[in-house]
């Protein structure tokens, strides 16, 4: 039932609580993304790297504010559920006007599923859909700036319009050569437009503020002609010196913008003020690209997770298959399944580990938070953490239901919890993660098709060959970008890694992962005799965090081709001092630059060889 009148003084007082809640969160979320510039134009790396994990744990800590104060002030959770109806129709009244207003119904959510039964957790009392549209919002204060700008250049006077582009940022702190990148820049977006006729429209917008992410700041826009947009960003680094700027690269079509929003890279900080006006640009740049990632690329993770589950709904609702065991090896410590017609996977931890897995559950939940509040670099993939989630028991195999049964019955309830007659799948704490090719699979497959047969010279096999290569390549570049991260991935073999559709090797297997910086490098000991050098079994002393990066070949590089590739390219990550060296230079505080980009994209001006950042 909804409310027929607003008559209650103390469901007015609670909205205006709760609205006042989400303004304090709004306003220190957006004040330290807008702190981003100032620590980018000082160069203070690990203060960035530190704001970016931090300002994760600031919605939660603002729901529980609001929800103790709520309880403190209304005694909250006893309200009958007349007054709750009216909580909601005051609050969509407080919303009108809004700058954040999707943003504010999530936190209502967030603060009234904690504070009342599940019972009332339908559309009388959250917003289970939205209410308000997003489409249009401007602040018309004469201070406040657009959410984008519009430029309109000539073929003849584009460079200089670029070059005004990047200086209405605002940025305190002088280019090296300005002039010369946006003549790079130039040389790159020019050929785009041989022999196309320029038309009316011919314009080029970009977002009022930069993408901080790391040491890097984006400069994010699209050139529009015609009926064509072209999406692009432009990198602004520092040259080695940390004296000066420059722009690196051109990034651009929505191959490149897909991967600089990838779910496996950390949260951008942005000062926005009208988050949904962001989503919409970035929309019409990466059309596939769904809404709910472009909100945590944003750092807005909360309204990821809620417009996920509303686009998973929607998918249950307009779909008919069932729910399995997800293909590939099954793993020791996660449970994973997943819907054919639905681009997730599904990770439950079990109860139980068979030898020689020594962990426990929270050491896991520990690990997954890790990977969440780190910079993932692009190579690990990020996950959403839902507990208590639903799913109709009809749409669950039988086979998959007694792999839960038996490997994780404490997460399991089969039951009609809602009392409507329909029996529900309940799983106490899930983990949700982007549907990728596990990395053993898409090598089997170049197997399979003749890839590492050099006697086979069929346009089939050398197209295997290639992916065979492609793959090996980019698991050693993976384990590099990882390093630079100061990350170890502790089980590295290749089913804990897959390729995602623009052909990235991401690590998604988190529980046994430790710092660099926590790992001893060891090479293995000289054997003492004969019978040391023929046993079976480890004869010298292995500490908890010893690691000896020569034992990993054995492992890995059965195959005579996978070893050749891998030996090529990547010899390196089999020696301990290379793994050291790199230890030590992270101890020493070094933060090493992993581009979201490749290397062949990057400008090399005639001056600046020697000045690149260092990289791995």
């Amino acid at each position: 039932m909804f409310a027929t009148r607003l008559d209650s003084t103390a469901a007015y007082e609670i909205a205006k609580a709760m609205i006042n809640g989400f303004n304090r969160h709004y306003r220190l979320f957006r004040t330290e993304s807008a702190r981003a510039k100032h620590r980018f134009e000082t160069a203070d790396w690990p203060g960035q790297q530190r704001a970016q994990r931090e300002r994760i744990e600031f919605y939660d800590m603002r729901v529980r504010e609001c929800s103790n104060r709520l309880q403190r002030e209304f005694k909250a959770g006893e309200q009958p559920m007349e007054i709750w109806q009216q909580v909601k129709l005051h609050y969509i009244g407080l919303l009108v006007d809004h700058y954040q207003p999707e943003l504010a119904e999530t936190f209502f959510n967030s603060v009234t599923t904690k504070i009342l039964h599940r019972s009332y957790f339908e559309n009388s009392f959250i917003f289970f859909r939205p209410v308000l549209s997003t489409e249009y919002i401007e602040n018309s204060a004469p201070d406040a700036l657009p959410s984008y700008r519009a430029y309109y250049p000539t073929l003849y006077n584009m460079r200089e319009v670029m070059q005004q582009t990047v200086l209405d940022f605002g940025l305190h702190c002088e280019f090296e050569d300005l002039k010369r990148d946006t003549a790079l820049v130039m040389g790159v977006i020019a050929p785009l437009f041989d022999h196309v006729k320029i038309h009316a429209n011919f314009q080029i917008q970009v977002l009022t503020s930069l993408f901080y992410r790391n040491k890097g700041a984006y400069l994010v826009g699209k050139l529009i002609n015609g009926f064509i947009e072209l999406p692009f960003a432009l990198p602004i680094l520092y040259n080695k010196a940390e004296t000066h700027l420059r722009i690196d690269a051109v990034l651009h079509g929505e191959v490149d913008m897909h991967v600089l929003f990838s779910f496996a890279r950390a949260y951008f900080m942005v000062d926005m003020d009208i988050p949904s006006a962001y989503v919409q640009f970035l929309r019409s740049m990466m059309p596939r690209k769904p809404r709910n990632e472009l909100y945590n690329a944003l750092g807005l993770g909360k309204q990821g997770k809620n417009l996920f589950y509303r686009d998973f709904l929607y998918h249950l609702r307009h779909s008919s298959d069932q729910f399995r065991i997800a293909p590939g090896i099954k793993g020791m410590v996660m449970l994973v399944f997943d819907l054919p017609s639905f681009p997730y996977v599904f990770k439950v931890i079990k109860d139980f580990y068979p030898p020689p897995k020594e962990t426990s559950r929270e050491q896991i939940k520990g690990k997954y938070l890790l990977v969440k509040q780190h910079d993932r670099v692009g190579r690990m993939a990020d996950t959403l953490e839902y507990s208590a989630v639903a799913f109709p028991r009809s749409r669950f195999t039988d086979e998959l239901i007694a792999e839960i049964e038996k490997f994780a019955p404490s997460q399991l309830e089969i039951s009609d919890r809602d009392g409507n007659g329909q029996l529900e799948v309940i799983l106490k704490h899930v983990y949700i993660e982007r549907r990728m090719i596990p990395l053993n699979i898409y090598l089997q497959d170049a197997f399979d098709a003749g890839g590492a047969d050099p006697a086979n010279t069929s346009a089939k096999a050398q197209r295997a060959r290639e992916q065979l290569e492609h793959g090996v390549i980019e698991y050693g570049n993976a384990l590099k970008d990882l390093i630079a991260a100061n990350i170890f991935p502790g089980d590295m073999l290749w089913k804990n890694f897959g390729i995602t559709r623009h052909g990235k090797v991401v690590f998604y297997d988190y529980d046994e992962i430790e710092y660099i910086t926590d790992c001893v490098f060891r090479k293995v000991p000289k054997a003492r005799n004969e019978e040391d050098e023929m046993s079976g079994e480890v004869w010298y002393t292995v500490g908890p965090k010893d690691v000896f990066p020569e034992t990993f070949g054995p492992f890995l590089l059965g195959n005579p081709v996978v070893r050749e590739v891998f030996m090529k390219h990547h010899a390196d990550l089999l020696e301990a001092a290379f793994w050291q060296k790199n230890k030590d230079r992270i101890l020493q505080g070094h933060l090493f630059d992993v581009f979201p980009y490749d290397q062949s994209k990057r400008f090399i001006p005639s001056i600046a060889t020697s000045e690149m950042p260092d990289s791995i």
